[in-house]
């Protein structure tokens, strides 16, 4: 990654006011389940989310991972990439990347400067019949595929914000849609069993594209090929079209051979951890071969080699700091939990293992707590910068019931936490490590404390 470039304070100061309009807006949790509002921005702005290719990424646990990765490939195929995706850890611009580089000051508030007079035009038709305004999130996809567009990029690589049906990045059609594993999560909004949760994450495969499908629950998956049966897109399913021959763990990540749709590629460096990551590299192979070739031409085996060797995958499994070890994991549902919780396992030998963590309150958290149970010597819980975390206390009384008393300590402020947390791992010498996980803000709080790359990516 480039230098970080010294920022004009007076941009920097735009930057920071407009962030605070952005935010202003209703939350990303807080969802209206219509495309109507964006889909009348696209129409004012001419449509540009049709101007530039697109893979569309949706499940519940590898999205982001998937879309890192899928860009990766195609940069590295020498296509110019467009990137998005949520949340972001420290900045809003990282949601937004070109050529794998997340935008610039000037050209965030370029775009917003462009689609606001739009933007502001369909708040006053919404709040004028009773609606809300657009939303966050809704606003920061428009900024997105306005920047595509005007860049130009040949292909975006976007993960959905939330579902897929209703998300607002469903205003663009993807030419290949990969669908990550489904599993409960936002109940509140998405439904509280796998298929109506799958039902709204199926909402992205369109007609005549190629479904790249991943591992799936059986009735899952039913769902999904009916999906594609009625649309008239092309299931590709791991495990029959595509999937992970080989995997070893190697020194900083994995060693594996993957089979995509049109060919084999053996000998691939991963620098992540888990098995889950290879199933993630396994989609995001058979997604560019969907793209660049319809499935029916493999890629070159160097450029694949090349491409998965740079990855980076910020705040998944990411080491921030030695002595002790400290790791960050987003992991902020049961199923996420239990894989980082394997992962962790076959990649690292720790005498002892403390655990920093916080939850968000729409999160089950007891189920969380149950898979760390039997990974953690010791948690210190606590809680995020977000306003939506559980209180520490609550959480310790959730805690205390799986752990015991003796292996729970409640430490409200965050940076007190991870101090003490240190201090314990210490206790196990030098095979002592720290693990904090739980939630998104909680991984993006720990980083900034350990002084660890603001932009989300790989430091210089």
């Amino acid at each position: 990654m480039s230098k970080k470039r010294a920022v004009d304070p007076e941009v920097a100061a735009r930057m920071a006011h407009v962030t605070e309009e952005i935010l202003s807006r209703s939350p990303e949790n807080v969802v209206e389940p219509t495309l109507d509002r964006v889909a009348q921005v696209m129409d004012l702005l001419g449509q540009p989310q049709h101007t530039f290719g697109l893979v569309h990424i949706t499940g519940t646990n590898g999205k982001t991972s998937t879309t890192r990765m899928v860009e990766r490939l195609l940069r590295e195929l020498g296509l110019t990439t467009g990137r998005f995706t949520s949340p972001h850890l420290h900045d809003l611009r990282e949601r937004i990347a070109i050529g794998g580089e997340p935008i610039d000051e000037e050209r965030f508030l370029a775009a917003y400067d462009d689609v606001l007079p739009y933007v502001q035009m369909v708040d006053e038709a919404s709040l004028a019949a009773g609606g809300p305004r657009i939303t966050y999130f809704e606003l920061l996809v428009i900024v997105a595929y306005a920047v595509f567009s005007d860049a130009p990029v040949d292909v975006a690589v976007v993960e959905v914000g939330l579902g897929g049906v209703w998300d607002a990045t469903n205003v663009a059609d993807g030419q290949v849609a990969v669908v990550a594993p489904v599993a409960i999560d936002h109940t509140r909004l998405l439904g509280d069993n796998i298929i109506d949760i799958a039902t709204e994450k199926a909402g992205i495969i369109k007609s005549d594209a190629i479904a790249v499908l991943g591992v799936q629950e059986d009735e899952v998956m039913q769902l999904l090929l009916e999906r594609c049966d009625e649309v008239g897109a092309a299931a590709q399913v791991e495990g029959l079209a595509y999937g992970v021959l080989e995997r070893e763990v190697a020194v900083g990540g994995q060693l594996v051979s993957l089979r995509g749709l049109a060919g084999d590629y053996t000998d691939v460096f991963l620098p992540l951890f888990g098995a889950h990551q290879v199933h993630n590299a396994a989609m995001a192979v058979a997604a560019v071969e969907a793209f660049v070739g319809g499935g029916e031409q493999p890629l070159d085996a160097d450029v694949v080699r090349a491409a998965f060797a740079d990855v980076t995958s910020p705040g998944r499994l990411e080491i921030v700091r030695r002595s002790p070890t400290v790791i960050v994991d987003a992991a902020h549902n049961p199923a996420g939990v239990a894989a980082m919780a394997d992962a962790i396992r076959e990649s690292f030998t720790f005498h002892r293992l403390v655990g920093v963590v916080a939850v968000l309150q729409e999160k089950d958290a007891s189920s969380m707590l149950e898979v760390l149970e039997p990974l953690l010597d010791h948690i210190v819980v606590s809680r995020s910068t977000s306003p939506r975390s559980i209180r520490p206390e609550r959480l310790g009384e959730m805690a205390v019931e799986l752990f015991g008393e003796d292996r729970v300590t409640v430490v409200p402020n965050l940076p007190d936490a991870l101090d003490l947390a240190a201090g314990l791992a210490d206790e196990g010498g030098v095979s002592g490590a720290v693990l904090a996980t739980g939630s998104i803000t909680t991984v993006a709080d720990v980083r900034m404390l350990l002084g660890a790359d603001q932009r989300g990516d790989r430091p210089s």
